[in-house]
């Protein structure tokens, strides 16, 4: 591996800045909070940060509506700010991504604003305007993702506009070379600052069918499902076009040298493999496998799913996994608390790159926000259906001071319920703590080469148990996991009797059998 390839051994650690320190007394959080914590997530063990959105916005979808890709939003600090975090990150070792939000902007985005100003602007095509159809009804069938029709009508000037989610987020038109040329001088402007690379939003919605025809209608829908899936996004989502602007990106960052692109791609695994592009057209390094967020959690069905994964790597695809974001529910509560343990030691010791989301190292699970206090749109324009996303956004507990040391302030949301015992110093001092758990499994990646770069090997155990090998040159390690509520019993392969216990889940130390929700690590 060279230092140009230093994401595959990386531990990544996503911060939703609104909810990880504040330091200005608005209860929310900002960019000298997140330097501030840095000691603490070196402490921890990550190796890089990434950043949710920061750039100004409106914040009707707090941040993934951008007014200028090349600032600052004044709630989260400065350039200067920015600057002063990314140097003190560098300082440590720890490497630092944004959030690129390149298939929309704001609607007050000057660009926005100027399309929107007649049909004859000059960047009238930077975004997608249509005709109504005769009858006046929107041009096609396309579905918002937040519900509703994805065609807003503007009065003015007498079409629709396309936007894949709210109507304050219009999509970008990137058949428009100059829009290409645009976003790609974003790209440069943060790498030239110094940036480490980007999480590139919703990369497989940036191309839409040129045609623009209805999308197939969904004929396995029920009411109670979410509004978008009444169609299949066949022609709106994952067009060829868009392996082209991956490449373009690609060879931006190739150019600064040891930089990586992650895109945002939820897709089927055949799919999804495409956006590492080809050895003519490489494309982002680590398109997201999202699998174990919606996987069942069992031990058949897990080991099923990384061998169908593995086996549909192309050649030189470095893999990664995910156990949660800022969308999505928190580990601890789809499994429970005790598999949260498990399904960390899973994360952190399979094959590839993991990315380990703010709070699930101290266990945090969904935070319960009362009815007046939600602030998600996608709630409030689709509420009862699970989708919100507030749950998973409550703000870090880092001890037990007045609002968990996060902010003077009360919180834009409420703290998770137990964050008097469930916060980052209670577990710093507590050797049984998920904390000191996730702390022990990043060393233990630093130290075991098995473990940060080497080949997977599934290994027979049968039962609830998950059991692998991981072995680079001469370095070999055994993992185990007890993914049920039982006691499995486990036989030691023959290689690995004269292994000892080099972490376990539960502090157990016979992995001969295991207790419920157990794990082990034998080198």
């Amino acid at each position: 591996m060279t230092d140009s390839e230093w994401w595959k051994s990386a531990v990544i650690y996503q911060i939703y800045p609104r909810s990880f320190q504040d330091t200005n007394g608005d209860g929310i959080g900002d960019l000298k909070g997140i330097e501030r914590r840095l000691d603490d997530l070196k402490a921890l063990g990550v190796d890089a940060i990434w950043i949710s959105p920061i750039f100004p916005s409106p914040m009707a979808d707090f941040g993934y509506d951008v007014a200028d890709y090349c600032g600052i939003d004044p709630r989260f600090g400065t350039l200067a700010d920015f600057d002063a975090l990314l140097a003190a990150a560098h300082a440590r070792g720890i490497r630092l991504l944004l959030d690129l939000v390149p298939n929309h902007t704001s609607d007050q985005h000057p660009w926005f604003q100027e399309s929107r100003s007649a049909q004859d602007d000059p960047r009238r095509d930077w975004y997608i305007w249509r005709d109504a159809r005769p009858d006046g009804s929107p041009p096609n069938n396309w579905i918002s993702d937040f519900g509703g029709s994805a065609w807003e009508w503007d009065e003015a000037t007498g079409q629709y506009y396309y936007h894949a989610f709210l109507k304050e987020q219009p999509d970008l038109n990137w058949r428009n070379p100059a829009v290409r040329s645009a976003m790609l001088d974003v790209l440069r402007f943060w790498f030239e600052r110094g940036v480490d690379g980007f999480r590139i939003d919703v990369l497989w919605h940036m191309v839409k069918h040129v045609d623009l025809p209805d999308n197939p209608v969904n004929l396995d829908w029920t009411p109670g499902q979410p509004d978008y899936t009444r169609v299949h996004q066949l022609h709106s989502t994952d067009q060829p076009e868009v392996h082209g602007i991956a490449g373009e990106m690609r060879a931006i960052a190739d150019h600064y040298g040891a930089r990586v692109l992650i895109g945002e791609i939820y897709l089927p695994v055949p799919q999804l493999v495409g956006y590492y592009g080809t050895a003519e057209q490489p494309g982002v390094h680590l398109p997201f496998n999202f699998q174990l967020i919606g996987a069942a959690w069992n031990a058949p069905g897990l080991a099923k799913m990384i061998a169908e994964y593995e086996a549909a790597l192309p050649a030189d695809g470095w893999p990664n996994w995910v156990l949660g974001n800022h969308d999505r529910p928190r580990i601890a509560t789809r499994v429970g608390a005790e598999q949260a343990r498990v399904a960390m030691m899973l994360l952190l010791t399979l094959r590839g790159t993991p990315t380990l989301y703010y709070g699930d190292e101290i266990g945090m699970e969904d935070g319960e926000i009362p009815a007046h206090l939600v602030q998600d749109p996608r709630e409030i324009r689709d509420p009862g259906i699970g989708l919100g996303r507030d749950p998973v956004r409550t703000p870090m507990a880092w001890d037990e001071s007045p609002n968990a040391g996060f902010s003077p302030a009360d919180p834009w949301l409420p703290l998770h319920p137990d964050w008097i015992a469930r916060n980052v110093e209670a577990q710093r001092g507590d050797p049984a703590s998920m904390w000191r758990l996730t702390q022990k499994l990043l060393f233990l990646r630093h130290e075991h080469r098995a473990l940060a770069l080497g080949d997977y090997h599934p290994v027979d155990a049968g039962g609830d148990l998950l059991a692998f090998e991981r072995r680079y040159e001469h370095d070999r390690l055994l993992v185990v996991l007890n993914l049920g509520d039982t006691p499995q019993g486990f036989a030691i392969p023959e290689w690995a009797e004269d292994f000892t216990v080099l972490a376990s889940a539960r502090g157990g130390h016979d992995p001969a059998l295991l207790s419920p929700n157990e794990g082990y690590i034998l080198g």
